[in-house]
């Protein structure tokens, strides 16, 4: 599920961090179910392996959550973190070293879902478990995969988008700004797009895969479209907040007016663009979820057990949480009574007005 985002900030950092919470620890088996017998888990390792730094989240969210939990679970235990920086290469090198290191369970969220099925037969070969966390990897399955619904994250931004369009009689058709080609998760999130706009009667004018995620190509190429279809832009499905932040400063920097664009994963900057009005919509997967639910089925791994998926997706037992979907009439109930952000984090210099138009406080 879920991702996808503009550069880390102090501000992310505030705000994400009021939205952690506790997760994490890990050990032994195979896809097939062989356990690695059990055995004790104090001072036990286990691999926290990341995608990218394009993506706030994961430096300021998904990591401290692990560990915080890690530590709640297993006191003794060691998460070994690391960062690919969108390298599938660099996380394959990754894999090896935290296997060579010894490490009980290995959860991945991967750069290249592909690529990352080398990564599976060889954690599994060792007997040591891989939780797919976020995005998942089809061909080869994991032990287990944790992650928010991706194909319902993108029928629910593009619907609401739709929806909107609809009420407000908007003429014209839209642009499709997807996220990286290499990333299964990225695949669902379009699948369930096509299935909201596909049969809205709005023309998709054009999509793009961005790669990596990169806000700054996602821009790029968005502005090449208002070049191309001007004020025929009814509205932007972007599938996450950084590539709609992207969408959002193409229109900027073109100097006309800002359509409805989505966005993906309750960033603080994209709650700030909610808030003044840039983004019409976001969607809110409290990571502190995944974070938890990855590190319980680690340690049932761990301690030679076998954990029971709620479903299944490409062959793997899933756990896959529903999100809520996030716009200006619901961001201060969904975001900020609930505690995820704090209102002095957020609502700061040119963005109080709009948090006082909407009982932010």
């Amino acid at each position: 599920m879920n991702r996808a985002k503009i550069r880390t900030s102090a501000l992310a950092a505030a705000a994400i961090a009021a939205s952690v919470s506790l997760t994490a620890c890990g050990s032994g088996s195979t896809n097939g179910g062989t356990g690695s017998g059990g055995g004790g888990v104090e001072n036990a390792k286990v691999a926290f392996l990341m995608p990218d730094l394009a993506s706030t989240r994961y430096e300021l969210a998904d990591k401290p959550l692990f560990e915080a939990k890690m530590k709640q679970l297993c006191p003794s235990c060691t998460v070994i973190y690391q960062n690919a920086d969108s390298d599938a290469a660099k996380q394959q090198q990754q894999a090896n070293s935290a296997l060579a290191q010894g490490v009980k369970a290995l959860v991945i969220d991967p750069v290249d879902s592909a690529a990352a099925a080398t990564i599976v037969k060889t954690a599994q070969s060792q007997k040591v478990p891989v939780i797919a966390y976020d995005r998942p990897i089809p061909a080869t399955p994991a032990d287990y995969y944790v992650s928010f619904d991706n194909e319902k994250i993108g029928a629910m931004i593009a619907q609401s988008l739709v929806d909107h369009l609809k009420q407000e009689n908007a003429k014209g058709g839209l642009l499709e700004v997807n996220g990286s080609p290499t990333d299964a998760a990225a695949g669902l999130i379009k699948k369930g797009i096509h299935s909201a706009i596909d049969p809205s009667g709005f023309k998709l004018l054009a999509e793009y895969d961005t790669p990596d995620w990169q806000p700054e190509k996602a821009q790029t190429w968005v502005s090449g479209q208002i070049t191309r279809f001007g004020d025929q832009i009814a509205g932007v499905v972007a599938a996450n907040d950084g590539t709609g932040g992207g969408a959002i400063a193409a229109f900027k920097a073109a100097g006309v007016k800002v359509p409805p664009v989505t966005g993906n994963d309750a960033e603080a900057a994209a709650a700030q663009r909610i808030i003044a009005g840039d983004q019409f919509n976001t969607i809110s997967k409290p990571i502190k979820i995944v974070a938890e639910a990855s590190a319980n089925v680690a340690y049932q791994f761990m301690k030679g057990e076998k954990p029971a998926g709620k479903t299944t997706l490409y062959n793997t037992p899933s756990e896959l949480f529903v999100p809520t979907v996030v716009t200006r009439q619901n961001i201060n109930e969904v975001l900020f009574q609930s505690g995820i952000m704090k209102a002095s984090d957020v609502c700061t210099g040119a963005y109080a007005k709009g948090c006082a138009e909407l009982g932010i406080k």
